[in-house]
């Protein structure tokens, strides 16, 4: 051991400093959300040092745990968040994919102007979320928005977009989608240069059809790259809260489980910090639990991961 710290000891000392900001910023407010699941915290019975109140919450064991997963939560129901936030997720990740691909073997081909195809395509990544966000808001205002007015001059009913109804699930998933296409697009463009051009080549020699070029060749050389962003994309999307809470708001029709612990914590006369932090635990075992069996199952494909 003292041997291996002797030759790995830079190593090491490079890596202390980062290992120390996890630790800080990730590894102990986990924690300690953790340990708020099995209390009855509030806002009403944690220390309050400006009242100089000191904390009164106890231990209540797995309750939380049973009451949000048992539906007995006065707020909503776990279960019903959890099918609309999966709806909202897999929505939002095929059409990143499929739009993705779509435009990477596009601007994949020699074509004029794609450099600056591929510019104004990579603006949705580049602009920050929140702008975004408030311009598809207007956007989608049912009396002013320019959507509802193409719609009206079309003769098409015009919705409303963000109220209290599916309608705000459909807009969060277009401005989600319009977001997340570029990394999607650019990811999968540096898996289709990576395939070489010789297999092409000979398929094309052996008779293949552009869909069996595209699905014997393409898709297996874009696997390694596929699995991974889809991964990526699944987390992301599954935890994403600017884009929901931005446009939607507290709406219950657009409400997943990510911001429905932001409004168990901030929200309400009583704010319970028990339960936020019950579905911030949960929402992390849900993604653990689907990366374990997504990993598994690249495995049996044969994939490293």
């Amino acid at each position: 051991m003292r041997r291996f710290l002797d030759r790995y000891w830079y190593a090491y000392a490079m890596v202390l400093p980062v290992v120390v900001v996890i630790a800080v910023l990730v590894l102990y407010p986990l924690a300690q959300g953790v340990y708020f699941t099995f209390t009855n915290i509030n806002e009403g019975n944690i220390a309050n040092p400006v009242l100089e109140r000191p904390a009164t919450f106890d231990f209540v064991g797995f309750k939380n745990y049973l009451n949000v997963l048992s539906g007995g939560d006065s707020f909503g129901a776990f279960w019903g968040t959890l099918v609309r936030t999966l709806i909202w997720t897999f929505s939002c990740v095929f059409f990143h994919y499929t739009i993705g691909l779509g435009l990477a073997m596009l601007l994949n081909r020699q074509v004029r102007g794609r450099t600056l195809y591929r510019v104004l395509l990579i603006l949705p990544w580049a602009v920050p979320a929140f702008i975004s966000a408030f311009a598809w808001k207007y956007m989608f205002n049912a009396q002013y928005g320019i959507i509802n007015q193409l719609l009206r001059s079309a003769g098409l009913p015009d919705p409303v977009w963000l109220g209290q109804s599916n309608w705000a699930l459909v807009s969060v998933i277009i401005v989600n989608t319009w977001l997340g296409v570029p990394f999607m697009m650019v990811a999968l463009l540096g898996g289709l240069q990576s395939i070489p051009g010789d297999l092409y080549e000979a398929a094309e020699v052996d008779g293949a059809t552009p869909w069996q070029r595209f699905r014997h060749v393409t898709l297996p050389g874009l696997r390694s790259v596929s699995s991974t962003v889809v991964l990526l994309g699944i987390i992301w999307t599954f935890n994403m809260f600017p884009v929901i809470y931005l446009i939607a708001g507290p709406n219950p029709n657009a409400r997943i489980l990510v911001t429905y612990a932001f409004e168990r914590f901030f929200s309400g006369a009583s704010r319970d910090y028990a339960i936020a932090s019950t579905y911030g635990v949960l929402i992390l075992s849900v993604l653990l639990v689907f990366a374990t069996i997504y990993r598994r199952a690249l495995r049996k494909q044969g994939e490293v991961w």
